[in-house]
C-alpha cells in the first residue's frame, strides 16, 4: 500500500524536470509561500533532517513531509497532480507556467490498519 501517488499527467511534467535539473526530491510544504502545496527541488537544495519523513517514491523521487505536518495529514491518501498557473514557491515547475497541488482522501479501513494508525 503506498501514501502518496502521482498522476500521469503529473508524472510526465516530473520526468521533464528530472531531465532538466537531475536528481530530485518533493517536500509537502507545511504553509509557507504556496500554502500548503508539494514542492520539487534538485536534490541537496532543501535540507531535510530527523523530523522530516520519507511518504514514499515517485518515479524513483523521495516525497518528504515534516512530522509536525504529518500529525495532520497521518489519516490520508495523498495524489500528486498539476495544473496550469504560477504558484507562489520556489519549486522546479513554476517557471513552466506549471504548479504542483494534492487531491487528498482519507484512508480506508484497511489502509489505516496497513499503517497502523489508529
Amino acid at each position: 500500500m503506498e501514501r502518496v501517488a502521482i498522476t500521469e499527467k503529473a508524472s510526465k511534467t516530473l520526468e521533464l524536470l528530472k531531465t532538466k535539473h537531475g536528481e530530485l526530491i518533493f517536500h509537502q510544504s507545511g504553509g509557507c509561500c504556496d500554502g500548503s502545496a508539494p514542492m520539487v527541488f534538485e536534490k541537496g537544495d532543501l535540507y531535510l533532517d530527523d523530523s522530516d519523513i520519507l511518504l514514499g517514491i515517485l518515479n524513483g523521487v523521495n516525497f518528504y513531509m515534516n512530522q509536525d505536518q504529518f500529525e495532520y495529514w497521518k489519516h490520508t491518501h495523498l495524489t500528486i497532480d498539476i495544473t496550469e498557473g504560477r504558484g507562489a514557491s520556489f519549486s522546479l515547475e513554476i517557471p513552466l507556467g506549471l504548479r504542483f497541488f494534492i487531491h487528498s482522501r482519507l484512508l480506508t479501513k484497511e489502509e489505516d490498519a496497513f499503517f497502523n494508525l489508529k
